[in-house]
Order: structure tokens, then C-alpha cells, then sequence
């Protein structure tokens, strides 16, 4: 029976996240086929599909739930997600957060999204901003796949190019908003295993204090920005000093925004 599965199946998650009994129902729902209200409010009794025995001990050897599942929600969309791609994180919603509040009753007519992953941020902004147009930049095929995949899948495929690449190489046109998930793990700093294990080495760290990548992307931005437009980049929590005098060095206004935690998580700038 489901319901005494699920009991068991949080028992055993327990050691390996801090969501046992959420992960235990969103496996549960994914071999059904259906939503996790729909588990809840009419299957508790039914009986355990044999499926889920083989997303338990996927779960159970630390892969990360959205890639069982093959998805991820994320701002306003659900974004399909796989290896090769970093996972959406709730954090990063900061970002388009931030960008609201700066672009406050107006709207960016041209977005662009470096390291676009699966097409995360592009496509918020883009469900946030219904005239806009976009382009997503990354250097991973894979991560571009599913970033494609998922604007279509959308309806967004009409309004959101995504291109290999590195970067902002080769980018010339001004953009209303910039947004960026750059990598800022430090080649040395721990990681929980489905994290190290799982999502894509690229996608995390840069360089020994985390900043490599933001000492390459901020000296292109001042170039890429339009009139009145505003660049969004995700940080660490710990580098919200480091970032900002970087910008500064390179003539941009820093503002730190603070994630739902209340730690530093987003820099603005202007």
C-alpha cells in the first residue's frame, strides 16, 4: 500500500536529505504519473507501483530528485531538466525578484541569459515579460537541448534564441537585462554528494575563490547594456563584497539583494 510506503520510504531518505518525506511522495507521484496533491488526496490506499522501488534506490544513492523526475519548478514554469544541466535552485528566483524591482512598471524589451543552463532564467523573464525576446548563452550542448526543449515546449521558441557559446564572446547588441548564474564554488569548498556527484563540474566551480568567471563577465557588461538597463548576476553567499568591487573597478553601481534566507544572493547592477 502507498501509504505505508511512504512511511518507510521517509525512514530510509532520511540519512540522505533533509526533505525525506517530500522526496519520498514527489517519487511517488512521478511512478504514478500523477500530481502529488492528486497522490495525497486519492491514492494513499492504492498499491505501490513497482516503479518506485527503482526511484528510491536512485534517490537513496544521492541522484538528484529532478533528475529523476525530469523536472524542475522555477519562478512562474516547470522546466525539464537532465544531467548535463544545472538543477533550477528556489534562490536563483532572486534574480528575476531583483530584476522587478528595477524595471518596476516598465519592461525589457531584450533579455539576455549567460549561462542559460536549461533555459532557466531566459524563460522566467520571458513568462514575466510577454513582448520580450531573448538570447541564452552557454557552452554545454547538453544544457542548450533542454534549454531548446523547453522554450518550445513553453510556446517561447518564437522569442527565445539560444546559441553556444562563451560567454559574452562575440556579443555586440545592447540588452535591457542581463541575467547571470555564473559558476562560484570554490575548487576547494565541500559539496553535498548529489551535487558533486551529479550536476556538471562547469556549472560550479571557478577557480580557487569562486570569482574567475565574474573577473571575465563584468568587464563586458558596461558594453552590453542598454540605456536605463540593469545587469543580474547570482553570487555567493559569502562574495557579496568581492563582486561589488570588482563591478566598481569596471564602472558599474553594485546593489545587493538578499535571497528568501536573508543571505546576499544577487548583485544589480547599474
Amino acid at each position: 500500500m502507498i501509504r505505508q510506503a511512504l512511511v518507510e520510504a521517509t525512514q530510509l531518505l532520511a540519512p540522505v536529505t533533509d526533505t525525506s518525506r517530500l522526496d519520498a511522495e514527489l517519487l511517488m507521484a512521478h511512478a504514478l504519473g500523477i500530481s502529488c496533491q492528486d497522490l495525497l488526496l486519492k491514492h494513499l490506499d492504492d498499491p505501490t507501483p513497482e516503479a518506485f522501488g527503482l526511484f528510491l534506490n536512485r534517490r537513496l544513492a544521492h541522484e538528484p530528485i529532478a533528475y529523476i523526475t525530469g523536472t524542475r519548478a522555477f519562478w512562474t514554469i516547470e522546466l525539464q531538466v537532465g544531467p548535463g544541466a544545472l538543477i533550477p535552485r528556489p534562490d536563483s528566483e532572486t534574480l528575476i525578484e531583483a530584476a522587478i524591482e528595477h524595471f518596476d512598471e516598465r519592461a525589457p524589451a531584450r533579455i539576455l541569459d549567460l549561462g542559460t543552463g536549461p533555459g532557466t532564467l531566459l524563460l522566467a523573464a520571458l513568462d514575466q515579460w510577454p513582448q520580450a525576446t531573448g538570447l541564452g548563452i552557454d557552452a554545454s550542448e547538453a544544457a542548450l537541448g533542454y534549454a531548446r526543449a523547453n522554450a518550445e515546449r513553453l510556446g517561447m521558441a518564437h522569442r527565445a534564441e539560444f546559441r553556444l557559446g562563451d560567454w559574452t564572446d562575440g556579443l555586440a547588441e545592447p540588452f535591457d537585462l542581463i541575467l547571470a548564474n555564473p559558476p562560484y564554488i570554490g575548487t576547494h569548498e565541500q559539496l553535498p554528494a548529489e551535487v558533486r556527484e551529479h550536476e556538471p563540474a562547469s556549472a560550479l566551480f571557478a577557480g580557487p575563490d569562486g570569482l574567475d568567471d565574474y573577473r571575465r563577465i563584468l568587464p563586458a557588461l558596461t558594453d552590453l547594456l542598454a540605456p536605463g538597463g540593469a545587469a543580474v548576476l547570482e553570487i555567493g553567499w559569502t562574495q557579496a563584497k568581492a563582486v561589488s568591487a570588482l563591478a566598481l573597478q569596471h564602472g558599474l553601481l553594485p546593489a545587493v539583494h538578499s535571497d528568501l534566507g536573508g543571505r546576499p544572493r544577487v548583485i544589480l547592477l547599474t
